[in-house]
């Protein structure tokens, strides 16, 4: 994928503010069909700075690729601690951090917490990686045994421990086999009714005990999974553009065509290689 998938922002180290003014992307014009667009989707990344060390902004140039290619048009919104949420928003995607970014964002999600919870009971799509994943629970309490607070989106609660859980991890989900790789310390519990996005068939998942991985509830996801997630699982990322397809157009998701050939191949290789590692 080119970079005039996504149309670049500034991207230096300045503060928040200067961000403010123009955060928004329209994405290029790669819409095989030629036809006007479906409609508009805005799609919001989270902390592209703070939350997305470990490759999740392909999760939003899938996004954004995808949305596209299915005859919508995109636009990427990306959002900084101490700037306002836009107006409309129909899809939100958050990546993983050090614990440094993850400090740093703590005190903007409380400021927009109240917006964010509102629109998923709504039913607003969203797909948190680890550092957002643990942030959209109850809490994360350190190793040192500090609690700190989350949004409580997720029914979920991650302990911080000494050992890491790392390595090619392949899931089953409701969306079939799904495939990435896990990198966290972290150990997260479900509450009692929380659904987990998936069951562990190979790696660690949670906590690397109840064979669990990540958690959905509404159109969250919630996940451990890096790679990123969303190009080797089309399935996944074509769930929820369809939720922001609706909620953007007040009408039923008309998807496009697009070959998910290579896609596939290499999803069905990795699960291949994995399985026959377990073995």
């Amino acid at each position: 994928m080119s970079d005039n998938d996504i149309e670049s922002t500034d991207r230096d180290s300045t503060g928040a503010a200067e961000f403010a003014s123009a955060p928004s992307r329209v994405g290029g014009s790669d819409n095989p069909s030629g036809m006007p667009p479906k409609g508009r989707i805005v799609l919001v990344h989270l902390y592209p700075r703070e939350m997305s060390i470990y490759g999740d902004l392909g999760n939003t140039r899938c996004l954004a690729s995808r949305i596209r290619r299915h005859g919508y048009e995109c636009v990427v919104h990306d959002h900084h601690p101490g700037a306002p949420l836009p107006e409309h928003t129909h899809l939100f995607m958050g990546g993983g951090g050090q614990d440094s970014g993850q400090s740093r964002v703590e005190a903007d999600l409380e400021v927009i917490g109240d917006r964010l919870r509102g629109l998923a009971a709504d039913g607003t799509p969203m797909v948190m990686i680890c550092g957002m994943y643990q942030m959209f629970g109850h809490a994360f309490i350190t190793h040192e045994g500090l609690e700190l607070p989350g949004l409580g989106i997720l029914d979920v609660t991650t302990r911080g421990q000494s050992t890491r859980m790392i390595g090619g991890i392949v899931l089953d989900t409701d969306l079939g086999q799904v495939v990435g790789f896990e990198n966290h310390s972290g150990a997260t519990v479900l509450g009692a009714s929380q659904q987990p996005f998936g069951r562990v068939v190979v790696g660690n998942g949670n906590n690397g005990n109840d064979r669990t991985e990540g958690a959905r509830a509404h159109n969250v996801i919630g996940t451990y999974l890096h790679g990123p997630l969303l190009p080797a699982n089309p399935k996944v990322a074509d769930a929820l553009i369809a939720a922001a397809a609706e909620r953007a157009t007040a009408r039923p998701f008309e998807p496009g065509e697009i070959d998910d050939t290579v896609a596939d191949e290499a999803r069905t290789r990795q699960v291949r290689r994995l399985l026959a590692k377990r073995s």
